[in-house]
């Protein structure tokens, strides 16, 4: 008698299932990552003959492994006869079934939807710097569930795609990435102004990240000469006349870095030259000194 006489028929059949199940699990898996790797491959030795957007080409990679694991979901469900009637009642009942899971899963449905809209209208690429729920940082991936976001202090944000879409963003890389940015200083009521002026604006333009005119005319073909860098009296504080440094730079990433270094450089020039920068100023009076004071002043009256 052979070994397979003994094996009871429903057995048999449970074991070619569960067998052509895993098979097509592991199947699944790897078609799945090799399309994966085939598509990124592609996507390295198309960028190198034409300009392809790197947001675009992720979203679609990452929608053609999916349907490959869903078309996988696929071919087991309807292996199993018992799974195979469940999902034609469930498709039957289409209507209630759909309530049910949208309500379920409607962060994880509106997180895709707004993945696939930032893809298509792209107000932000992979690799923008972009400042957005109080972050700033670069764009590393846009996958269509989260927005991935490397910060300047090189923590790694994955930030839901349906909160990015309701959100105001800066993005200092698109179309014109160069950025005027500015520096602020006070000086005292006593010091000269065109001295302070002439200190800061000779500062900016030794400084090697500050563009020079003729390099600004590549962004802001427009711009006029001098207006590379500025001063302006910006404001007549309590103690302090308040002086805005306006320059240009390339980019975001460069720009705070730059602000801090050239506040440095004219905090020293201004302490050569004399300049000073005042401590905020308080007049204290004492309650008793003013009591003192109504006396002496009643006393005088009686004379």
């Amino acid at each position: 008698m052979a070994i397979m006489d003994l094996v009871p028929p429903w057995l048999s059949w449970d074991i070619a299932v569960i067998t052509f199940v895993f098979l097509v699990i592991i199947l699944t898996f790897l078609l799945a990552k090799l399309i994966n790797k085939l598509l990124k491959a592609y996507f390295v030795l198309a960028s190198k003959k034409m300009n392809i957007d790197e947001t675009t080409y992720g979203l679609v990679r990452r929608i053609i492994v999916a349907v490959v694991y869903f078309s996988g979901f696929l071919v087991i469900i309807f292996s199993i006869p018992s799974l195979r009637d469940l999902s034609i009642a469930l498709f039957a009942g289409a209507g209630f079934a759909g309530i049910v899971i949208g309500m379920a899963a409607q962060n994880t449905l509106s997180n895709i939807i707004a993945g696939v809209a930032l893809a298509t209208f792209r107000p932000f690429r992979v690799g923008d710097l972009l400042t957005i729920h109080g972050e700033y940082g670069r764009v590393t991936d846009i996958t269509l569930g989260y927005t991935k976001i490397r910060t300047w202090d090189n923590r790694r944000l994955n930030i839901p795609n349906h909160i990015i879409s309701d959100e105001a963003i800066i993005n200092w890389s698109i179309d014109d990435p160069s950025v005027n940015w500015t520096v602020e200083v006070g000086i005292s009521y006593d010091s000269d102004i065109d001295l302070a002026r002439s200190i800061m604006i000779d500062e900016a333009r030794k400084h090697p990240e500050v563009m020079s005119y003729e390099e600004l005319l590549h962004y802001q073909p427009h711009t006029k000469q001098g207006e590379e860098v500025s001063v302006l009296l910006t404001e007549l504080a309590d103690f302090s006349v308040n002086l805005k440094l306006y320059v240009w730079v390339r980019d975001r990433s460069v720009a705070y870095g730059t602000g801090c270094a050239l506040k440095e450089a004219i905090k020293k020039s201004f302490d050569a030259e004399g300049v000073e920068i005042p401590f905020p100023y308080r007049t204290i009076v004492y309650k008793k000194d003013l009591e003192a004071e109504e006396s002496d002043l009643a006393s005088g009256s009686e004379f």
